[in-house]
């Protein structure tokens, strides 16, 4: 009798909790995903080699990176807004969204700069504008390159159609045009603007590169940009290349993903961003790259985190497959908690009314017997009263009761007897 009304007690929490744990289970974020794509850029692509070595520190984790070359940022960015792409990551530099994607997407942070470089055949350019009329490479159709330089150049009043020939060639081609005399300049950004390419036009005779006087201009009207100087002597520092400081612009590459990122994968990319690109270079000093600075997409807050904290206490402790687990253990086991021990501290006391309950039914049925006995004239009657407490008394043998309320089941039996002693009484 306890064990089942113990039972028939707990069946309904039980119940509950089994519903509450399913509607956990399906609400809580689900494990990190063993592969995710990213869309990088062309074959020897600075952002080719970048998503080549993520792919490698995220194996260590035991998680496969699959790399799709791309025509560019432009392409990255329109597979990563493309649901059936699937496409998971995208590294695209400034300058090359638009509404939609900036709304929908969300950064983990810039991790190098892409400068734009203009070199140029004579000496004395001195803004963009001056360029008007001359024939200028801009970059390839769907390229980066060719959309910031297009923007750059109708901030000055240059526009497709005009005098001024738009040629739509990049990197090297665009370098040997520019020697060739073929064309007047060259828009050159991101893999472009390596440094010994740099060094071998600034050392033919005739070439010069621009300095960006108006750079904070720049910076205000497109907020992308940065300013990026080039030292004295930074590309050779024997033959003094540059001869003086060098101002520059451009915009930064950012890892874009889309909001549903799952966050422990968030970290390990940064982790991994943080691997290849803190250390010092060319453009950048050591700890600059990666940074959490909002520019055209706005910073995950899983990425806010984990640049104001770092990593969380589990993934510190344990190995990243472990820690997930253990990560996903205890967002289970916490909601569950805070509603299992106000449960547990109701169940006894609904265990313990339920058996008495029982004992009051008896009550009831003792009342009614006493309330007859009171009215009963003749013999029979009274007789058919003994019988009902005969069997309430046979009821009472086969009863179990525990031990915890064995006082309630022998005063029970007490008042049984009193009652048998009041109907013997009324006999007489």
């Amino acid at each position: 009798m306890a064990w089942r009304d113990l039972s028939l007690t707990s069946a309904p929490f039980a119940l509950f909790f089994i519903v509450m744990i399913g509607l956990i289970v399906w609400l809580a974020d689900p494990a990190p995903p063993r592969t995710i794509t990213i869309s990088a850029g062309p074959e020897d692509s600075a952002l080719l080699h970048t998503a080549d070595e993520y792919k490698k520190i995220l194996a260590r984790n035991g998680v496969t990176l699959k790399v799709l070359e791309s025509d560019g940022s432009v392409q990255n960015l329109q597979r990563l807004m493309d649901p059936k792409s699937h496409v998971d990551l995208a590294l695209v530099q400034g300058g090359v969204s638009d509404a939609a994607a900036r709304a929908s997407l969300m950064s983990l942070g810039s991790v190098f700069y892409v400068p734009i470089v203009v070199f140029y055949r004579g000496k004395g350019l001195t803004q963009l504008s001056d360029l008007e009329g001359k024939r200028i490479a801009i970059g390839r159709e769907g390229s980066g390159t060719r959309r910031l330089s297009l923007s750059l150049l109708e901030a000055n009043g240059i526009s497709p159609g005009g005098d001024t020939q738009l040629v739509p060639i990049d990197g090297m081609d665009a370098a040997k045009q520019l020697v060739a005399g073929n064309v007047d300049a060259a828009m050159l950004n991101g893999d472009s603007t390596t440094r010994g390419l740099m060094v071998r036009l600034l050392g033919i005779p005739g070439t010069s590169v621009m300095d960006f006087a108006e750079a904070s201009a720049y910076t205000r009207l497109f907020p992308y940009l940065e300013e990026i100087d080039l030292p004295t002597g930074v590309l050779d520092l024997r033959r003094k290349i540059p001869p003086q400081t060098l101002h520059l612009i451009g915009p930064t590459v950012e890892i874009l993903a889309r909001q549903n990122l799952h966050p422990a994968i968030s970290d390990l990319l940064i982790e991994a961003a943080q691997e290849v690109h803190g250390m010092p270079g060319l453009l950048q000093n050591a700890g600059q790259f990666p940074n959490p600075i909002a520019r055209e997409y706005p910073i995950s807050e899983e990425a806010t985190r984990y640049y104001k904290s770092g990593k969380s206490f589990l993934y510190r402790i344990l190995p990243f497959w472990l820690a997930s687990i253990a990560d996903r253990i205890l967002v289970l086991l916490l909601p569950v908690a805070v509603l299992l021990i106000p449960a547990l501290r109701l169940i006894p006391a609904l265990y313990a009314w339920r058996v008495r309950s029982r004992i009051y039914r008896y009550y009831g049925a003792l009342i009614a017997i006493e309330r007859s006995a009171l009215t009963s004239s003749t013999a029979q009657e009274r007789q058919a009263l003994v019988a009902e407490l005969d069997q309430i008394e046979e009821s009472l043998n086969t009863l179990r009761m525990p031990l915890a309320h064995a006082d309630a089941f022998y005063v029970l039996r007490e008042h049984v007897g009193f009652v048998r002693t009041h109907l013997s009484e009324a006999a007489r």
